[in-house]
């Protein structure tokens, strides 16, 4: 193999480009420009100067590219998700298709620490006239605009099919932050161990009046998030909302057939496979999940039981302080950019009935698929069948794991 082809393709395509492509087949950002694309977009090898060192690599970085879960992994098949009882579809191939669509915008680089015509900073006056007090650290107010209400009137209807049911409830925001600026990965370890003591200080008080309480945060504007300053959202429901039934509902049946946790069960064997491993800790456990739909989605898992986030001991909470530092970084430094994602926390429902087979986690949906322009989109086929995806979990999770723990912000300073 000559050194021809490589320089052709260098040229002729975006430093961008190029380096998005690479990374969404799950080679590091360090080695992206030695590396070499074959004419069908294949990986083949990496080279230090020249192209000759390439072909001892090939059956190697082939092998990284497929997985250890086999040749099949390679070609289009479907995974089933023992969480939520669905399948989704897989298709590697599909991985380097061109891409003429939507370009993202970009958060911005340079937030000031402070935005005086921001609702959620210090000292600030919100839409609706209320005055933020000069806090320092974490605020929780309720919601200016609750998608739930505590007073909501009583309603009912049992026809088959106009069926509706009464929802109250509570809706609450948590600033992570007094700095405008910074979002979880740039926030110092304490920082982080106070937002992790909200999220299970929340969930403890609004779970003794609600069945569910739901910890979220929308990062970046394309994930709809309305303002840009670092905070999550609580939602405290009088139901139990859909998404929880599905995983109840598999976390109890796997239990009745196998008699053990189905995370706790899932986690040793990921741990045993290690390829889809991002993060290990002495307490938890970040994988890009088998069944995983979003591009660079993770889980977050406890390793020992826990069933909801208030359950959680002090070593714990700021072992998942740093294990959010650390995962959020990652998420960053992959393509330099503040990273956007959907996040939040599902553990066992605020009531009575046994919940013995339920385990606390943390699920992180981020769109974005190979460059901080380009995102997944949820549509047409995922819309009117099933969960579709390009990228493999396993070259995903490679990804994430050659990323450093360092944010680039911090590289560049020095």
């Amino acid at each position: 193999m000559s050194c021809e082809p490589l320089i052709r393709l260098v040229v002729g395509c975006q430093r961008g480009e190029f380096k998005a492509d690479v990374l969404s087949l799950g080679v590091g950002i360090d080695s992206v420009w030695t590396a070499i694309v074959s004419e069908d977009w294949l990986l083949l090898g990496i080279i230090s100067i020249n192209a000759s060192d390439a072909q001892a690599n090939d059956q190697q970085v082939g092998e990284k590219l497929i997985g250890s879960s086999g040749e099949d992994s390679a070609h289009p098949h479907r995974r089933y998700n023992p969480l939520s009882g669905e399948w989704l579809l897989v298709s590697p191939h599909r991985s380097q298709r061109p891409w003429l669509g939507q370009q993202e915008a970009t958060a911005e680089e340079n937030a000031p620490s402070y935005d005086p015509s921001c609702f959620l900073c210090p000292g600030n006056t919100r839409v609706t006239g209320a005055n933020n007090p000069d806090y320092a650290q974490i605020f929780v107010f309720d919601n200016d605009f609750p998608a739930l209400l505590a007073d909501s009137p009583e309603v009912e209807s049992t026809e088959p099919l106009f069926q509706m049911a009464t929802a109250r409830g509570v809706s609450r925001v948590i600033c992570f932050s007094k700095d405008h600026s910074k979002s979880l990965p740039e926030l110092s370890q304490t920082s982080l161990e106070l937002v992790v003591d909200a999220w299970c200080e929340q969930t403890r008080a609004l779970g003794e009046e609600y069945p569910w309480v739901q910890v979220f945060e929308n990062k970046g504007a394309v994930m709809g998030c309305s303002n840009p300053h670092p905070h999550g959202q609580v939602w405290a429901n009088s139901f139990i909302p859909s998404e929880v039934e599905k995983e109840q509902r598999q976390q109890v049946d796997y239990a009745r057939q196998h008699g053990g946790s189905l995370l706790l069960d899932y986690a040793r064997r990921e741990i045993d496979l290690a390829e889809r491993v991002v993060i290990q800790s002495e307490y938890w456990l970040v994988v890009v999940p088998f069944w995983a739909a979003w591009p660079f989605e993770t889980l977050l898992l406890p390793l020992s039981p826990v069933q909801q986030l208030p359950q959680l001991n002090q070593a714990q909470r700021i072992d998942l302080a740093k294990i959010v530092k650390q995962l959020t970084t990652r998420y960053d430094n992959l393509f330099e950019c503040s990273f956007p994602y959907s996040m939040g926390w599902h553990g066992a429902p605020f009531t009575a009935d046994d919940h013995s087979a339920w385990q606390l986690h943390g699920h992180f949906l981020p769109p974005l698929l190979r460059s901080s322009s380009v995102k997944k989109f949820m549509v047409g086929y995922e819309m009117l069948a099933e969960a579709q995806r390009d990228l493999t979990p396993e070259q995903a999770a490679a990804s994430l794991r050659g990323q450093s723990d360092r944010h680039y912000r911090n590289k560049e300073r020095v």
